[in-house]
């Protein structure tokens, strides 16, 4: 028998027009798959689109996007979200509201325990600590709030070297103070600024130590008075001396007055942001809040109705923003920063701080603004 009619036959191939035919099917399947998926994408879009524009629930959205963008060094990105006119509309809707939320005079009094007979019988009051500070939790946002039980221990501490600003944990430690956060804003160029050139006025221990109100008749403060009070609204610097207000910086908006809140929904909030707020209870003991913000995953920030908020829901009958955004901290004794600033350089350098003293009377605050005007100092130059 030959040998070879035993041998396995050679496995036939397929036709090559069938494999061609497979392979164009599969590349048309796929691309069948991707417009699929592009058409869903633009309908999904439009329909986000219609949404963000034409509903209320969209545009609230896309104003509190704006909003927020507003307090951030990339305030221009918001002309992409309400347009370039909404912009300057929203800015100027902004200055404006908090402009009239100064207005209302504040009569509110302090009532320390050992007056008001809140003090437990037989409790001394002194003994009880001079700071506390506890933990704040709220949707999306993480902070703390610093309770001084004796307002009378506060001073506005200012950088100790011309030319620029201090980190406030510098300037707690420098002191020897008990606890500190910041306080009023500066001039900031490119978002780069030295720290030094303050906005609006300075004032310390009953003096002013900085002005830079130009041909303005007031400005709005955040402060203390020489009895412990706070003082928050629109002034002139006259009435500010005449009150015997010893402690404060301009900043604004203020949230509460008269034990009333100011904001009334956090689509007036201005946005999401790392913030600082200053409040005062009716016994006289001074909230300093601060919320961390910008940190994806920890902290993403709170608007001003969330401070607001905060505040009212710890007994405070008067409350005001200070600076916020990156100078936001809490510094403790010895320099410990306690939370977790904005500024991917840690602490930024600053003009102000309100700083908390065992003993404030034994401060020296020296003026480092004596002799100079606004003109004289260059807020970009380090």
């Amino acid at each position: 028998m030959d040998p070879r009619a035993t041998a396995a036959k050679p496995a036939a191939h397929p036709p090559r027009g069938g494999k061609r035919r497979a392979v164009r099917k599969r590349r048309l399947g796929f691309w069948r798959a991707i417009g699929r998926l592009f058409v869903l994408g633009m309908v999904l879009a439009a329909l986000s689109a219609a949404w963000l524009f034409l509903t209320p629930s969209g545009t609230a959205l896309r104003y509190r996007a704006a909003d927020t963008l507003i307090t951030t060094q990339h305030r221009h990105w918001a002309k992409y979200i309400i347009g370039e006119k909404g912009l300057r509309e929203r800015v100027a809707a902004y200055a404006a509201k908090f402009e009239q939320m100064g207005e209302e005079r504040d009569t509110h009094v302090i009532r320390p325990p050992a007056e008001n007979g809140d003090a437990n019988p037989g409790e001394n009051v002194e003994t009880k600590p001079l700071t506390q500070v506890e933990e704040v939790d709220g949707s999306g946002y993480h902070g703390y709030l610093l309770t001084v039980r004796d307002p009378k221990k506060i001073r506005l501490v200012v950088p100790a070297v011309k030319g620029r600003g201090e980190k406030v944990s510098s300037m707690v430690k420098r002191t020897g103070a008990v606890a500190g956060v910041n306080a009023g804003g500066f001039a900031d160029p490119n978002w780069k600024g030295n720290g030094f050139q303050p906005i609006g006025i300075v004032i310390s221990q009953g003096k002013i130590y900085y002005d830079g109100l130009g041909g303005s008749k007031s400005t709005q403060i955040v402060g203390i008075d020489r009895d412990g009070k706070m003082i928050a609204g629109r002034y002139t610097v006259q009435e500010l001396l005449d009150m015997n207000v010893s402690e404060a910086v301009t900043f604004q908006p203020r949230l509460i007055v008269n034990g009333k809140g100011l904001i009334k929904s956090h689509k007036d909030g201005w946005g999401i942001a790392p913030r600082t707020v200053m409040g005062q209870k009716e016994d006289g003991s001074i909230l300093f809040l601060v919320i961390d913000g910008r940190q994806p995953g920890y902290s993403i920030g709170a608007d001003l109705y969330d401070c607001q908020q905060i505040m009212l829901e710890h007994g405070a009958v008067i409350a005001a923003n200070l600076d916020g955004g990156s100078s936001t901290v809490l510094v403790e004794e010895g320099g410990k920063v306690v939370n977790k600033p904005a500024s991917k350089h840690g602490e930024r350098y600053l003009p102000t701080a309100f700083l908390v003293f065992d003993d404030p009377s034994s401060v020296d605050v020296p003026n480092i603004w004596e002799g100079l005007k606004p003109s004289d100092i260059d807020p970009s130059k380090w």
